[in-house]
């Protein structure tokens, strides 16, 4: 009986021989709409909460804002939410009743667009579009090689931000990691929000770490804008205001910025992130309900300073290992969290975002492999508007990793594969194909037109992903992964530079201490 290599080897030599032509092939440009995965596909395939399921969070959602409410808002919250309707107790708790909510569900902005400083990087988040970033508060570096983590610095912010505007399946830079070589608190929000705008032209989302850092951020951000006129009308950077502290208590501070950055025209991620079996009720659809009734009275908070300023709906509730009550963001659980979290931003038809793609191992390695795999292919599934997270986070988010960002967007690349699904038309079914090559055909599809035409449009290819036979694999030497990861980080930042107009950098550079080059 003839071995399975004997079978293949000579599709192996004719698909060696016309190799060089087809890859030359398949790197021609393609335009947008031909592209196999590209920003803002419709996800929504994987609904793993039922009709019935989702009425019942939403009825207990209003019900604990009716009775439970929350604490701590700052004196210029409780104005705009009395104002509104709220109404404050003896407790100090703001409490919301059922037909203010939903007055203010009616206000909320809906199909709104995170601008990117080119139209091209534009993000329309309507309906199930899917679109995957990064996001965290990351405070080491994992060195993949020496298998050590150091402190970020915002060298490394500026650098992960470069790759991302060089990453076709990464759609937006939220900062990811903390400046830690900056000490001072103001200059630390202004190069956090200045490394991530030299890097990438894609929409960006930074948060402020003091009321008081605002304006002098957004002075900043007219200048690359070319003003504040022009900086309304294509706000390009979005505020990641963590306004409440899970269990149902406002941040007063992230109040604060974020009143002030509504009013200046910029999108605000609602982001409450509670932790089941810690800050949020271990029951997976409880922590739900916890997630829906914060961020719903974000809602209300917004739409009362603003009627229709555009907002996402952030519910990002986080997994505990209940063993040890350590954070387990590559778990089951945590993709069952965020897939929920993504229909009901469907139920109330607002943009909606949520984490996925956490890793809780340590390095770039199989582990992180099957969790960012897991996490984010649900999150897309699910037609979750804003994947946030979804590469280069490890150790459940204490560390970022610029190879695993490299290797993420592979990974990605496969994820929105699975999300636009199968194409069942009248051409993709037609058996006129297999007519031609088994009716005195060739017996095979490998150099049939209609496998050429569709090799760009049908299938995506992994850039540092290996697909060689194990001969073709050990007669390039042996590559790992690792090593074509890093070259590629490499061959990316040795080319890539500033998107800022070097005019503009340097009056900035003047105006405020910058710590990257």
């Amino acid at each position: 009986m003839s071995d399975i290599g004997d079978i293949c080897e000579p599709a192996r030599a004719r698909r060696t021989g016309g190799r060089a032509a087809r890859v030359a092939e398949r790197a021609a440009p393609l335009a947008e709409n031909l592209r196999p995965v590209r920003p803002g596909m419709p996800g929504g395939q994987y609904r793993p909460l039922t009709e019935a399921g989702i009425a019942r969070i939403h009825a207990q959602a209003l019900e604990a804002l009716e009775v439970i409410g929350l604490s701590q808002a700052p004196p210029s919250g409780v104005e705009i939410l009395t104002g509104a309707g709220a109404v404050q107790g003896d407790d100090g708790r703001i409490r919301f009743p059922r037909a203010l909510v939903e007055d203010m569900l009616a206000k909320a902005a809906r199909d709104i667009t995170l601008h990117g400083r080119e139209e091209k990087y534009d993000l329309h988040l309507s309906g199930s579009n899917v679109h995957f970033g990064t996001a965290g508060a990351a405070v080491h570096i994992v060195d993949p090689v020496t298998l050590e983590y150091r402190e970020s610095t915002a060298q490394d912010l500026y650098d992960a931000a470069r790759l991302v505007q060089n990453l076709d399946n990464v759609h937006f830079f939220q900062r990811a990691m903390v400046c830690r070589d900056v000490l001072d608190n103001y200059d630390m929000d202004v190069n956090t929000l200045y490394a991530c705008l030299s890097g990438t032209s894609k929409h960006v989302g930074t948060s402020f770490s003091d009321p008081s850092h605002v304006a002098g951020c957004f002075e900043l951000l007219h200048q690359v804008a070319g003003g504040e006129a022009a900086w309304r009308a294509r706000p390009f950077v979005s505020n990641s205001n963590c306004f409440v502290v899970p269990p149902m208590k406002f941040a007063e501070e992230s109040c604060i910025v974020m009143e002030d950055c509504v009013r200046r025209g910029m999108p605000v991620l609602l982001l409450s992130a509670g932790q089941a079996g810690a800050t949020a009720p271990a029951p997976i659809a409880l922590a739900i309900v916890q997630a829906m009734a914060e961020c719903l009275a974000g809602v209300v908070y917004v739409n009362a300073i603003r009627p229709g300023a555009p907002a996402i709906f952030g519910t990002w509730p986080f997994v505990s290992d209940l063993r040890t009550g350590a954070m387990s963001g590559g778990s089951a659980e945590q993709a069952l969290l965020t897939a929920g979290c993504a229909q009901m931003h469907r139920f109330y038809g607002l943009p909606g975002g949520a984490a996925s793609g956490i890793s809780d191992s340590k390095l770039p390695d199989m582990q992180a492999g099957w969790e960012q795999g897991i996490t984010n292919v649900l999150a897309g599934l699910s037609g979750l508007n804003m994947c946030y997270e979804a590469v280069g986070m490890h150790a459940s988010l204490l560390g970022f990793c610029l190879e695993s960002l490299v290797m993420g967007d592979d990974i990605l690349g496969q994820v929105l594969r699975c999300v636009r699904g199968i194409d069942v038309t009248e051409d993709s079914t037609s058996i006129e194909a297999m007519k031609a090559v088994c009716l005195g055909g060739p017996g095979h599809y490998l150099g049939s037109e209609q496998t050429l035409a569709l090799m760009q449009t049908e299938y995506i290819y992994p850039s540092v992903g290996n697909r060689m036979s194990p001969k073709e694999w050990n007669e390039a030497g042996k590559p790992l992964l690792l090593d074509r990861a890093i070259a590629r980080k490499n061959d990316i930042l040795g080319k890539a530079g500033s998107m800022i107009d070097p005019q503009i950098d340097a009056a900035i550079r003047a105006a405020y201490n910058i710590h990257f080059r």
